[in-house]
């Protein structure tokens, strides 16, 4: 197995992705071990144990705090972390042109959160060497060469009241090369907030500022003015920023935002500044306290329920194609299985050729087996044709085969008649079709079409109504389900499924 390595720009998806491949390649190689031992089988209560309880994420996170604050004594600074009643705290950059409201946005969420505010002032505040030597620099009004510049940040963001707590970096950075350096330094941010406005708002906003000397809050003449009248009379005036200076500065921040916004792409968020400052700070809120996306290794379980001729056969293929998981449909499994020269084969064969149902706990048998391979494991499944009924889902759960998700395709039984008693197949070619939606392509093709005895209209209206004898009791036992339309197009259905199927759940938050 190859080594680990981390990119520090890209360390939590570099781990995601090797936690997954590592996991992959484990057991890979214990099958090369022997080839000729029987499919491996993994159990099914370790993914879902370790989804429960976010086991992946846990360690993504972990190891992402490890790389990004480098402690001295790595196993103190984890149980530290664990003991904690949150192992991930805030990591916030707040951007944005001058006058857009930064320092009161980033005083709110402070306030709020608990997070340490972290200010390019603040920052020279410190007492340490490099401090001393940044404020030579500026002593001689000359820029602060960013080397150093990135290095006071790291030492700002690596004191213990910012690892335990978060931080909010207010207008840092600044330029992509601030960007880029922060990132090869490992100061990776959860969140970035870029607040955006007119530059003509801006330029307005800009007169119109007032300064609380005190507590350092800034006010205005129209947006924001305190109702406190000491502190209206202490207000002070923001030292004098001409138009021309001020309309510099904003073309300097559009030379830099593109760059800004491409560097952090992944975590970026931009909000209208130009707006409320109430709206504004409840937008970046609820942005700081949402969770992106895992990249955490995930494996989907599918189960797909639906009368017959609601497409459950073909939406459970093209998720099987996009997503790369195993497709399992349950009459088709126990065909396969009685064609192998095998007890359990022999066993359900008379039941098939006679029509009759296999008894419960074979098909359990025979499918809990079958979900325990490899495949299964490390790629998902998605499942139709089982369960049918309450007790058989009950007994799928009490087998630790718990879906991830769940769909209910709906449609009414006329178009389900429409859809199942009209299609037949040409016997020479294979191909399917359907008198209203795909009608034979001549007359020659349309006298050879077959149609299936099991697709006649009584046959249907006696599934139909065993599938809707067991509806309401498999959607109670499943609560979360999503229920999608299926009287649309195939692919109509798809993209619905597959919105709910790649994004999170409420259970999964």
């Amino acid at each position: 197995m190859t080594p680990i390595t981390f990119s520090l720009a890209t360390c939590e998806c570099v781990l995601a992705s090797d936690l997954d491949s590592c996991y992959k390649l484990t057991a890979n190689h214990l099958i090369a071990m022997d080839e000729t031992a029987k499919p491996l089988r993994i159990p099914p209560e370790m993914a879902i144990y370790a989804e429960k309880h976010e086991i992946f994420d846990l360690v993504q996170t972990l190891v992402t705090n490890l790389m990004v604050d480098k402690p001295e004594d790595p196993i103190q600074y984890l149980i530290v972390l664990l003991k904690r009643g949150s192992v991930e705290v805030p990591r916030v950059m707040l951007l944005g042109p001058p006058a857009s409201g930064k320092r009161t946005v980033a005083r709110k969420l402070c306030e709020h959160t608990q997070v340490i505010h972290i200010t390019d002032s603040n920052i020279l505040q410190e007492d340490t060497d490099l401090t001393k030597e940044a404020l030579q620099y500026k002593a001689k009004q000359q820029e602060i060469p960013v080397d150093l510049w990135i290095k006071l940040i790291q030492q700002r963001l690596s004191k213990i009241d910012c690892v335990r707590r978060g931080w909010v970096l207010e207008g840092i950075p600044q330029t992509r090369e601030e960007a880029l350096s922060l990132q090869e330094a490992g100061v990776a941010p959860n969140h970035v907030v870029l607040l955006e406005a007119p530059d003509a708002v801006l330029i307005e906003r800009s007169q119109g500022k007032r300064i609380d000397p005190v507590t350092g809050d800034v006010y205005h003449v129209t947006f924001i003015w305190p109702e406190d009248k000491e502190v209206v009379q202490r207000l002070e005036r923001q030292k004098t920023v001409s138009e021309e200076q001020l309309v510099a500065q904003l073309m300097q921040h559009h030379r830099e935002v593109h760059a800004l916004r491409k560097t952090y792409r992944n975590c970026l968020k931009g909000i209208d500044a130009d707006q409320p400052h109430v709206d504004v700070f409840d937008q970046v809120l609820t942005y700081i306290l949402s969770r992106h996306c895992s990249v955490a290794p995930h494996t989907p379980r599918v189960l797909l329920f639906g009368p017959p001729g609601s497409g459950k056969s073909l939406q459970a293929k093209l998720i099987s194609q996009k997503y790369n998981i195993v497709n399992l449909c349950c009459g088709e499994l126990l065909e396969a299985v009685s064609a192998d020269v095998t007890n359990m084969g022999e066993l359900i064969k008379p039941y098939l050729e006679s029509g009759q149902q296999v008894p419960d706990s074979m098909v359990l048998q025979i499918l809990t087996e079958r979900l325990s391979r490899l495949d299964c494991t490390t790629r998902g499944w998605v499942l139709h044709g089982f369960p049918r009924d309450l007790e058989q889902a009950e007994k799928l759960q009490e087998s630790n085969f718990i879906p991830s998700r769940v769909f209910f395709l709906e449609m009414t039984d006329d178009v389900a008649i429409e859809r199942v008693t009209l299609r037949s197949i040409d016997p020479v070619t294979g191909e399917k079709y359907h008198s209203l939606y795909k009608p034979a392509p001549s007359p020659e093709v349309q006298t050879r079409l077959q149609f299936n005895p099991k697709d006649s209209e009584a046959q249907l209206l006696r599934q139909l109504k065993e599938y809707w004898a067991n509806a309401s009791s498999l959607q109670d036992l499943y609560p979360e389900a999503v229920h999608i339309n299926a009287d649309q197009d195939p692919h109509t259905v798809f993209e619905s499924l597959e919105s709910r199927l790649v994004g999170r759940l409420q259970n999964d938050a």
